[in-house]
């Protein structure tokens, strides 16, 4: 594939002297501080995160060296071709200069390359090594006394761990996989650099423009820190705190760019601009000049935010790259950490799809317990004893978001104390089948369907404007969370269907206005699909 074929080209490391604390141990902190206030109830989203369908967040540790691999990385690295040929430091140029323009235009003009599940599976557990380019391949001596600072054990070039247990990445597969993200990284960031400039209205928006430079200095820090080709084991070292810090740093963005989508429904409310012509609304549109206050709040009133097509197409680009981005980051960040059964970094090769919709029951029972003091039952039939290689976080959020719909939908359609009819969870596959399916059927009164298109929207919600507000102003550096209400900033659904369709499902729903609502979840068994990267 274009991913493997990449495996072995230019790569960089990072030379940065930064000693920042990772993003998994600040995951892990406030993981500690959540489950201090939840400590009575049994099953929770820290549960999900630790258990064995959700590979735990440790503590990063930095691969170690031994004396004796410090002296050969140093011999090698003075004939290494990075070390002939150190990076530019681009980080003290504003962000809005030519150069740093010109940059970002050369790199944005160069394919993305897409990977499948299986390649990543495959790449973390060293089967793709022969595809390595000998001139990145370290000395024989520093291959040969590298060792694998999570447990000491040595490493050998040619081990080749293909089976369904715990798989551990030797130093070179990670040198392999570094190598592929100094390339892929900052061509895909350029992507997004230039896609955020030119998105019609939301690329005025405070929170945009934010998002915009925290890419920006992302994209340059790799560049400035980092020599083309990582050749030796310290690079990939530096090259792995690097990365560390850019996870970090873009775990806010989710609620960054919800609160610019928010900010552009308030300006165009406001009367402070309207869509125009390209943003797909219909009706005329254009940016305003003064009017007089009733044809003003008329004209804002007949503005659907959630139909402007242009600024949906370009969020869906948006949250489909950044997701992407994160996998490839974060598995890479998960195979420099000691090996967990049946985990190939972040994938888990036997995903039970029984167990974690469990805990997304409980997950979704707790946050409607603690809203309406009650939940309703869920019942869960189909292939309970069924696995498959899949992202268990990412099944997680799906079914998270699914379930507190139908269970809050199902709470204020029947009122509270009722008897609620319980939701129903069918998972359903067979050895012919393409697809893992697993629907949520609810008798939650349904959806309208002049809504059924806004469901999509990113900014689509029913919960009060001023939750909605106080979401926007909330900054949250994790990605998922149960601290936020039941409903609130309304990207749910959008987003889970991104992370569905990431590795080739999809997720659709159907609904009965008066009834309720069948939810669809499509997951490909063999995770062969490649990533749909947008341009």
């Amino acid at each position: 594939s274009p991913f493997s074929m990449l495996l072995f080209t230019e790569s960089s490391s990072s030379s940065s002297s930064s000693s920042a604390a990772s993003s998994w141990r600040n995951i892990n902190n406030n993981l500690a501080t959540m489950a201090k206030g939840m400590a009575a109830r049994p099953h929770s989203i820290i549960s999900s995160s630790v258990e064995t369908q959700s590979r735990p967040l440790q503590s990063k540790r930095f691969v170690s060296t031994t004396s004796q691999t410090s002296s050969s990385t140093s011999a090698s690295s003075s004939s290494s071709p990075s070390s002939a040929a150190p990076p530019i430091d681009y980080s003290s140029l504003p962000h809005s200069s030519p150069e740093v323009q010109e940059l970002v235009h050369k790199h944005a003009m160069q394919p993305q390359t897409s990977a499948s599940l299986q390649t990543l599976m495959k790449t973390g557990r060293g089967e793709f090594l022969h595809k390595m380019s000998d001139r990145i391949l370290p000395s024989h001596n520093e291959k040969g006394n590298h060792t694998n600072g999570t447990n000491g054990n040595t490493s050998n070039s040619n081990s080749n761990n293909a089976n369904d247990n715990a798989s551990e990445a030797t130093p070179l597969v990670l040198l392999q996989v570094a190598g592929f993200l100094r390339h892929e990284l900052p061509i895909r960031l350029a992507h997004r650099i230039q896609d955020l400039s030119r998105v019609p209205l939301l690329a005025q928006m405070p929170s945009v423009q934010q998002v915009k430079d925290l890419y920006t200095t992302s994209f340059l820090e790799i560049l400035s820190t980092t020599p083309k080709v990582i050749s030796t084991f310290d690079e990939e070292r530096n090259f792995a705190r690097v990365l560390e810090h850019i996870y970090e740093r873009h775990g806010s963005v989710l609620v960054q760019m919800a609160r610019g989508a928010f900010e552009l429904r308030a300006a165009i409310r406001e009367g402070a601009l309207l869509p125009g012509d390209d943003d797909g609304c219909e009706g005329e549109g254009s940016k305003l000049p003064a009017v007089e206050e009733g044809e003003l709040k008329a004209g804002r009133d007949a503005v659907e935010f959630e139909l402007m097509e242009s600024t949906h197409a370009f969020l869906d680009r948006f949250y489909i790259s950044r997701i992407g981005i994160r996998v490839l980051i974060g598995q890479y960040l998960s195979l420099r950490q000691p090996p967990v059964e049946s985990y190939v970094g972040i994938i888990c090769s036997r995903t039970s799809p029984y167990e974690i919709v469990k805990r997304a029951i409980d997950d979704a029972a707790f946050m409607c317990t603690r809203k309406y003091g009650d939940a309703p039952e869920v019942i869960i039939t189909g292939r309970l004893d069924m696995t498959f290689p899949y992202v268990p976080t990412h099944l997680h959020y799906i079914m998270l978001e699914l379930l507190k719909n139908s269970m809050r939908a199902t709470v204020e359609y029947h009122g509270i104390d009722a008897d609620y009819p319980p939701i129903k969870v069918v998972i359903a596959d067979g050895s012919d089948n393409e697809d893992v399916i697993i629907k949520v059927s609810d008798e939650g009164g349904g959806i309208p369907r002049s809504n059924m298109k806004r469901i999509w929207s990113y900014l689509f919600t029913t919960a009060d404007p001023e939750i909605q507000e106080g979401m926007v102003a909330f900054n949250e550096n994790v990605d998922h969370s149960i601290d936020s209400p039941l409903a609130g900033l309304g990207y749910g659904l959008p987003i889970s269907r991104s992370y569905a369709r990431y590795f080739g499902g999809d997720l659709s729903i159907m609904s009965m206005e008066g009834y309720g609502t069948d939810c669809f979840v499509y997951l490909t068994r063999l995770g062969n699909t490649r990533e749909p990267l947008p341009i």
